[in-house]
């Protein structure tokens, strides 16, 4: 058959009562089977080639040196290896994802306060806001723009468009915005990537509302810009790659000294027989 065939057992499916569509040559599955390939040729790119793998060698040197160095961060380690003469054949991103992936912390614990138990803690005021395609039945793109509250899970959907240009992009942050009326004062983040249309007029929407804007996911480095953001406080070494790498309280300077999370003291023991 060809689609021309295709088509017409399709229209002629539709005048049929739905109890006997089990029996048909061409199933509604089927029909979407044919759909997803369509969309699959008409987007598929050309496939790029990616990095090369890291050696084993090296993937070996570098997990040595994290278990015979346990105060050593992923920097300390890559500076190593830069010593050995691997300065052009690793980067500090890439001995952070061997260590991760082998469930090596990156960095020594600093505290007792995990990235889990700080994001719970602070997921009251961050919203996330990116964009998600769908495919019609007719190969045309709709682009939906859409924000999550981190602490509810609610979902807003902004708009939808084939064009997803800066302006009104911008303009549905403004919507966003009235929308939200009183409720705004309750959010100090807004999280999106870097695509080009978040423009500087979409970030400047929400920081007249006092709401700071980071450009980064919450993942390695990023989760640590978060937590600086938020007031410079600690969490456990294997939530960030940089967090060996933050400056002392003390050294932050006047006016900027912030008090880290600790854990609470323990509960004093009492003796049996004893006065309280």
């Amino acid at each position: 058959m060809d689609w021309a065939d295709r088509a017409v057992l399709a229209g002629l499916s539709r005048t049929l009562p739905r109890s006997l569509w089990r029996g048909l040559f061409v199933q509604p599955t089927t029909l979407l089977r044919w759909h997803r390939d369509l969309v699959r040729r008409r987007w598929t790119y050309p496939h790029q080639q990616g990095r090369p793998a890291v050696a084993a060698e090296i993937r070996t040197l570098v997990l040595r040196l994290a278990r015979e160095n346990p105060t050593w961060g992923y920097r300390r380690i890559h500076g190593e290896l830069c010593r050995l003469g691997y300065m052009d054949r690793i980067g500090a991103s890439t001995v952070w994802a061997i260590l991760h992936r082998a469930g090596v912390a990156p960095a020594p614990v600093r505290s007792a306060v995990s990235w889990r138990q700080f994001l719970r803690a602070q997921a009251e005021g961050v919203l996330a806001v990116d964009f998600f395609a769908v495919d019609t039945v007719l190969l045309k793109r709709l682009y939906v723009l859409f924000v999550i509250e981190a602490a509810t899970r609610r979902v807003y959907v902004l708009g939808v468009t084939t064009h997803p240009v800066g302006e009104w992009v911008a303009q549905q942050a403004r919507n966003l915005l009235m929308s939200l009326e009183d409720r705004v004062d309750r959010f100090r983040f807004l999280i999106r990537d870097r695509d080009t249309k978040f423009t500087v007029a979409f970030d400047a929407v929400f920081a007249a509302e006092g709401i700071q804007v980071l450009t980064t996911p919450i993942r390695g480095a990023a989760g640590q810009r978060l937590r600086g953001a938020v007031g410079g406080h600690r969490s456990a070494g294997g939530a960030g790659p940089d967090a060996h790498l933050r400056r002392p309280t003390a050294a932050i300077g006047p006016g900027r000294v912030h008090q880290p999370l600790q854990p609470s003291p323990p509960a004093p023991r009492i003796e049996p027989g004893t006065a309280t």
